[in-house]
């Protein structure tokens, strides 16, 4: 795991373990369409490991870095897209449909 990632990692975990964790609309409509809350959503990001990453990208809108996560949760597997500022913002959070989601809106 590169030092860059781990750091990336240990920041979200410690920012979800304070419950310094947003969520945009879109990822809060995703969350009630998996029967999930807000709770879930920040116990998951606290349990994220570095083999949970998939790859980073620019927001088209604000030019930050944005995080792709896929972890298993209750068996399935989660599209998990944030961005980090001084808490967490929870940009997507839905089942991972295996498609090219870098034309979604950001955060």
């Amino acid at each position: 795991m590169s030092h860059a990632l781990a750091s990336v990692v240990r920041r979200v975990r410690a920012l979800a373990a304070q419950r310094r964790v947003r969520f945009t609309r879109k990822a809060l409509r995703e969350l009630a369409s998996l029967g999930l809350d807000t709770q879930d959503a920040c116990e998951t990001l606290a349990a994220l490991r570095a083999a949970d990453f998939a790859r980073r990208l620019v927001s088209a809108q604000t030019e930050e870095w944005l995080y792709v996560f896929k972890p298993n949760l209750f068996g399935l597997s989660i599209y998990m897209k944030l961005v980090l500022r001084e808490g967490c913002l929870v940009v997507s959070f839905h089942e991972d449909d295996q498609a090219d989601e870098d034309g979604e809106e950001d955060a």
